[in-house]
């Protein structure tokens, strides 16, 4: 059976702030789809909380097992007492495509390993019970190409399967791509790849 779906959020999280020995820990659970875009929240918090000691995070992205990306950053605190407390509750949650991040202000009074750890991850447990986590599909994308004197046999198999079409460009030459789940994604590229005169080609997402 194949897996063709994952879990995200489908927003950033509202602000949690966990407290320990007088230091303060602000979370926040983030979608995001590539690097660029985690940098960029990351340049925003840390404006934002500019006078705060550490800022710690974690982020995954990828929905096939064997291409996730993940890093977790412990930001000068001791090593693994950070970074991987919140990581360890982004596997927990199951979620991928997020960037959580705990942002630290310190209270003068030391927690230790044991007590960081528990403060980083508490921290973003509370981000993620704080986001709508949703179950989305992953989808492959082809191009259909065909004279227009086919369109009735496309539209007919696009109608009957229910397929979406995410683009379309319908002239003597015609052009439609279309989103196809990934259990369906064979079924669909046979079908289209056995009428006469059509050609389907798989898009890189």
């Amino acid at each position: 059976m194949i897996k063709d779906t994952f879990n995200t959020i489908s927003k950033a999280s509202k602000e949690v702030l966990y407290k320990d020995k007088n230091s303060k820990f602000f979370g926040y659970a983030i979608p995001v789809l590539n690097e660029d875009a985690i940098k960029d929240h990351l340049d925003e918090l840390k404006k934002q909380h500019h006078s705060a000691r550490h800022w710690c995070y974690a982020y995954q992205l990828g929905t096939d097992k064997n291409n996730i990306q993940f890093r977790a950053n412990d930001d000068g605190e001791p090593n693994n007492s950070a970074g991987m407390p919140i990581y360890g509750q982004i596997q927990s949650f199951e979620v991928t495509n997020i960037l959580i991040v705990v942002i630290r202000y310190f209270g003068g009074v030391k927690l230790g390993v044991g007590g960081l750890i528990n403060a980083y991850k508490t921290s973003a447990q509370m981000a993620l019970e704080a986001s709508k986590i949703v179950t989305r599909t992953i989808n492959k994308q082809f191009e259909i190409r065909f004279d227009y004197k086919n369109m009735n046999k496309v539209m007919r198999v696009i109608k009957e399967k229910n397929l979406k079409v995410i683009d379309q460009t319908l002239e003597l030459d015609c052009n439609i791509i279309i989103s196809v789940r990934l259990k369906d994604s064979l079924n669909i590229y046979n079908t289209f790849n056995s009428i006469f005169e059509v050609k389907i080609n798989e898009l890189e997402n």
